[in-house]
This record gives C-alpha cells, sequence and structure tokens, in this order.
C-alpha cells in the first residue's frame, strides 16, 4: 500500500436503493467506472459516503464488502474517527480486521472541540492502540475546530500516523507539506487546490468532484507528471467553478443528482441531507454550464471539455 502514489482519490458516495439501504451493485458499478477513468485510490466511509448517517453495523458491512470488491488493486481508507476516544479506538480495531482496507481516516473530534493539546491526546492515543495506519482529517469547516498546522507535524512523527486530508488554506497547505516528514501524505480536501497541492510537493487530493469529472482530473494529474504545466493549469482553471457547483448545496446531494443524471441510480441522499428538486437541480446544471432541465434527462458519463484544447 503506497498512498504517495495515490494522487487522484475519490471520497466515494455511499449509494441508496429506494427502500434507502445501502445499494451494493450501484456502488460496485460506479466503482469499476472511476478506477476505469484513472482513480486510483479511495476513501469509503466519509463526509461524502453519509458516514454520521449510516450505523455501526452498516459500516461494517460497507467496509467488508468494499474492501473485498477492490480487492488490493488500489489504497482504500475508511472512515473511523469520532468524538470519543474510546469509540474510535474500538470502533477502528473493528475495521483493521477487515481484508482490504488498508488506512483509517480519523477526523478531528466534532463538537466537543477539544484544544490542540487534546488533539495531540486523542490522536496519540488512537494511534498507539489502533492495528492499522491512521489518516488524520483535519476539517474545521465540519468539525468547529482547526488542527493547527504545528500540531499537525507533531502528530506527522508519530510511526502510526501516516497521512493527512487537509482542508484549510493554501498557505497551511505550503507550511504542512514544508514541515512534515517525506513519507507523511499530505492530501488536500479541497477539490480546488487539487492541482497546487501537487504542484507544491503533496501527494494529491481526496475528491468529491472526482466522480464527475474522473477523466479531466486524471488528465489533469497526467499533464502536470509529464511538465505540461500549461494544460494543467487548463484544466484545473476548466474544473474549479464547477467543484464549486457541487458544494452549492449540502454534499453529496449534488454530486448524487449528477450521478443519477448519468444513469449510476445511486439514489437519494438520508435526512437530515435532502435530495435536490426539481429547482435545485436546475440551479446546479446551470452552475456546471448545462442546460437548466439537463439533469432531469441523461448525461454523458463525462461531462463537458476538450481535453486537447
Amino acid at each position: 500500500m503506497n498512498l504517495q502514489a495515490a494522487d487522484f482519490m475519490v471520497a466515494i458516495i455511499t449509494p441508496f436503493d429506494e427502500n434507502n439501504q445501502i445499494n451494493y451493485p450501484a456502488l460496485d458499478r460506479l466503482t469499476d467506472h472511476l478506477l476505469e477513468k484513472g482513480a486510483n485510490g479511495f476513501v469509503i466511509g466519509g463526509t461524502t459516503g453519509e458516514t454520521p448517517t449510516l450505523s455501526h453495523d452498516e459500516k461494517l458491512a460497507l467496509y467488508k464488502h468494499f474492501g473485498a470488491y477492490v480487492h488490493g488493486r488500489v489504497p482504500v481508507i475508511a472512515g473511523t474517527g469520532s468524538n470519543n476516544t474510546a469509540e474510535t479506538i474500538a470502533f477502528t480495531n473493528e475495521v483493521a480486521e477487515i481484508d482490504g482496507i488498508d488506512v483509517a481516516l480519523v477526523v478531528v473530534p466534532p463538537y466537543n472541540k477539544p484544544n490542540q493539546r487534546g488533539m495531540i491526546a486523542h490522536f496519540t492515543k488512537v494511534a498507539d492502540e489502533v492495528n492499522i495506519p491512521v489518516m488524520i482529517y483535519n476539517i474545521p469547516g465540519r468539525t468547529g475546530v482547526k488542527m493547527e498546522v504545528s500540531t499537525l507535524v507533531e502528530l506527522s512523527h508519530h510511526e502510526n500516523i501516516v497521512a493527512v486530508k487537509q482542508c484549510a488554506s493554501l498557505t497551511e497547505m505550503q507550511a504542512l507539506i514544508d514541515q512534515t516528514p517525506d513519507d507523511f501524505a499530505v492530501f488536500s480536501g479541497e477539490d480546488a487546490q487539487a492541482l497546487f497541492t501537487k504542484v507544491i510537493g503533496g501527494a494529491g487530493v481526496i475528491s468529491v468532484a472526482g466522480h464527475v469529472y474522473p477523466t479531466q482530473m486524471r488528465t489533469m494529474y497526467d499533464a502536470l507528471d509529464r511538465g505540461d504545466v500549461a494544460t494543467a493549469g487548463r484544466l484545473q482553471r476548466w474544473l474549479t467553478p464547477k467543484m464549486a457547483a457541487l458544494f452549492m448545496f449540502p454534499s453529496p446531494s449534488p454530486v448524487k443528482a449528477v450521478l443519477n443524471a448519468q444513469g449510476f441510480e445511486v439514489g437519494g441522499c438520508r435526512l437530515p441531507i435532502v435530495t435536490l428538486n426539481t429547482e435545485e437541480k436546475s440551479q446546479l446544471a446551470t452552475a456546471l454550464g448545462l442546460e437548466a432541465h439537463a439533469l432531469e434527462g441523461a448525461l454523458p458519463l463525462d461531462l463537458g471539455g476538450d481535453l486537447n484544447a
């Protein structure tokens, strides 16, 4: 398992059927599509996967299925964190027993808002007591508290903390990449920072927009790898407003609306996230540069853009 080589990871959605249960055939089809189009890693059971509304047993069943289905083709990271240190350790060790799960994604504890010393204590205890490598998930917009760069740098030296999914400023991203060990993988959790992060030495991106624009994102990174900065930059500029549009309503409702229009039958969202209504779909379609009613019909699998322009 080499996280450093997995530059384009997708934080994959959890499809639901008409009874609001996990739709495994739809998940398998989407997984194959994303792998074919160039995704080289996945986060399962993250925010985009609606993990707050999945039960303990559902998460374990989902991770077992997904680990077996991916079967080592690319790294798989599974969400295991909570704001309870003891429960995080217990659940993470359950997940560590699942074949095909390579890393545990552990979020900065939300709601109870620990200070930096509390974060260090939490992650150190988790990393000491779990049987799987840990990726820190620093997303202050959802947790209500930010892990500072100095805290991340300190934790990056723990032998069992191997990576971070960072959602913060470009300045902080630069400092984090500069100050952490070379074998510590720094991923952006912000699609708009995908190119910037890799240019300055980060591992890559854990993407939501990659569900919808996998070809463009793979092409962007491939262009960068061969030194074609002009093409990579053009693609990032083309993608950035579309990436923003996919968050104009609570995620993952926008990306699920597009995937459904593409024929992937991923269903709606679980409450309290609501599925987009007709007016919201129209607004999203317009923001994506499509006809207003495009999301009510059938879309091509790869949306828009002459990749060779």
